[in-house]
């Protein structure tokens, strides 16, 4: 693995970044190769542009092909405009230097875009999952990458709700894969939840995304970034997928997990505008939970988002938002299903109890968003209007049990006594 960590206080430069792709892409074993970036959409926050243009620039030349596939999971696909904002690039430098270079979305839900790459029998399910699931699961994955003869993964590692860190292979596993090994490890980490998941390095989810890469056959090298919180670049490591991320969750580990002392009864979650509608703003929920009191409420304020879902908002509409447990013990009604949209479900209501058909959140979550208040009723989520949040309500009150993210998402907030977290 070849990597550089910036200087505490300090930020990596773009030299520093040439140096490692100098290393990591000898310009002389990519002569007439076929080369496959994948990168993430706009939903995460990292200079991938900066990466980009650096490889392009020290290999493209020489290469055969030189495209980009945007891992969108089962995000919404990305206009060229703004694959060219996520790269950096303006339309004139889009129409020049970079005109050779194909940009492609995935389609998860197109089975003409995927083929099967493998299966992950029974056995081994049960014995990543520590037990969990025992069942037979196909590996599917975009068939475009099997046209290259590399692909060159580009993305940030944080703290992630499903698999511990992102990062590796989670850029092809959801990234690029199909809906049957995508819905079933987000429902895996559901079922562990989110605060045993969040920011711990090895988890039952990690086990299996790397055991599904283990089955992409194509050369693999991967660019791991890790972010400060003023988006500037803390370290930059390349190698194969398991080893970059190995390296650059050590150091997430350090930079994106904030400590309190006590949990709040009142939190506001402010989500940012690369979050457009609650599948992804959901995150604000996630990475505050276990910091969030028993009885406590959490506030998603998000003025600019308007929609549950493009992609499984009919789902989401039928099911609504609710506990682990709700779904678990009535799995005969709910197993029919989507499971990755049930693990969203429960991820952003946080745990609960259900018990003799009644549900009993932990804590509340309202959404202060521009869905309105009978889809929130709908969906058995808050509602409060966003005009009447002020946010002198929230700021400087830590002392008092009120907390504020004013950019929240990708900083994790965990308690420093374990005794003190959220049962």
């Amino acid at each position: 693995m070849i990597f550089r960590t910036a200087l505490s206080g300090s930020a990596l430069s773009a030299p520093d970044v040439a140096e490692v792709v100098s290393q990591a892409c000898p310009a002389k074993d990519y002569r007439d190769k076929r080369i496959l970036l994948i990168v993430p959409d706009g939903t995460r926050t990292a200079p991938v542009g900066l990466v980009f243009q650096t490889l392009h620039r020290h290999i493209a030349e020489a290469t055969k092909a030189f495209d980009v596939l945007i891992a969108l999971g089962t995000h919404q696909p990305m206009s060229e405009a703004a694959i060219c904002q996520r790269l950096e690039i303006s339309e004139a430098e889009r129409s020049g230097e970079y005109r050779r270079v194909r940009f492609f979305n995935h389609a998860w839900n197109d089975p003409a875009a995927l083929t099967q790459i493998g299966n992950i029998p029974a056995e081994e399910i049960s014995e990543l999952s520590e037990g969990l699931f025992s069942m037979d699961v196909a590996v599917e994955l975009n068939r475009l990458i099997f046209e290259y003869d590399q692909v060159v993964i580009i993305g940030p590692v944080f703290p992630h709700e499903v698999v511990g860190f992102s990062g590796g292979n989670k850029y092809l596993f959801p990234g690029v894969a199909g809906p049957e090994i995508l819905n079933f490890f987000h429902w895996l980490g559901a079922v562990v939840t989110n605060p045993k998941i969040i920011g711990t390095k090895w988890t039952p989810v990690r086990k299996v995304v790397d055991r599904a890469g283990a089955l992409v056959k194509v050369a693999k090298l991967c660019f791991c970034m890790v972010v400060t919180p003023g988006k500037e670049l803390a370290g930059l490591y390349a190698g194969t997928p398991e080893a970059a991320w190995d390296g650059a969750s050590e150091l997430s580990s350090q930079i994106h997990i904030t400590y309190k002392d006590k949990p709040f009864h009142s939190i506001l979650s402010c989500a940012p505008k690369m979050y457009d509608e609650l599948w992804t703003g959901g995150k604000c929920m996630y990475k505050l939970e276990p910091i969030l009191a028993d009885g406590g409420e959490l506030i998603i304020y998000a003025p600019h988002i308007t929609e549950v879902c493009v992609a499984h908002g009919k789902t989401l509409y039928e099911i609504g938002y609710h506990c682990r447990d709700y779904f678990l013990k009535q799995w005969d009604k709910f197993k029919h299903y989507p499971w990755g949209v049930l693990a969203h479900s429960t991820h952003v209501f946080g745990q609960g109890k259900f018990e003799n058909g009644v549900e009993t959140p932990r804590a509340r979550v309202t959404l202060a968003t521009g869905i309105p208040r009978d889809v929130c009723q709908r969906i058995n989520l808050g509602y409060r209007d966003p005009n009447t949040i002020r946010f002198d309500d929230f700021a400087d009150r830590e002392a008092e049990g009120v907390f504020l993210a004013p950019k929240a998402g990708e900083m994790l907030y965990r308690l420093k006594q374990a005794d003190e977290a959220p049962a």
